[in-house]
């Protein structure tokens, strides 16, 4: 799976004018399941992200993780991730997993961040969504489970 994760201190997503998840500090995940992933993998993705240490202390060092922070988790699909960019000027996105194990698997990193007390709103999947945050950093990371 591929993620990723901005600090925010607000974040929204928006399908048709009503808005389906908000949150305020925590993190914007945008997440994109690949062919080889499992639940296995999005379990492990989730507790990765829970533990990062993303977030001030009051010395104001990035030393604190989400779970510590008490922060929320807006997590949005988006398969965009899985651009191959090396051949001509139009992107590919054949590399992503296929829309049935997609949103499966979205839906498990979803889950797996909220069994680990972690506030969760979600996007729509599939939807066209407009998403709105305000990035407190700016901190943004970029996670690749099959990188070693």
């Amino acid at each position: 799976m591929r993620a990723l994760l901005q600090r925010v201190t607000e974040a929204s997503v928006t399908v048709e004018e009503d808005i389906v998840g908000k949150i305020g500090p925590g993190l914007l995940i945008l997440v994109c399941a690949m062919p080889e992933d499992t639940s296995e993998t999005a379990e492990k993705l989730a507790l990765k992200v829970s533990k990062l240490r993303l977030f001030k202390d009051n010395a104001g060092k990035m030393n604190l993780s989400l779970t510590q922070t008490g922060g929320a988790a807006l997590v949005v699909s988006q398969f965009t991730l899985a651009a191959d960019t090396s051949r001509g000027n139009r992107p590919g996105f054949s590399g992503a997993a296929k829309p049935e194990m997609a949103e499966a698997l979205y839906k498990k990193f979803a889950q797996h961040l909220s069994a680990l007390g972690i506030p969760v709103e979600t996007g729509r999947f599939g939807a066209d969504m407009s998403v709105a945050l305000t990035n407190d950093g700016p901190v943004t990371l970029w996670l690749d489970s099959a990188a070693p």
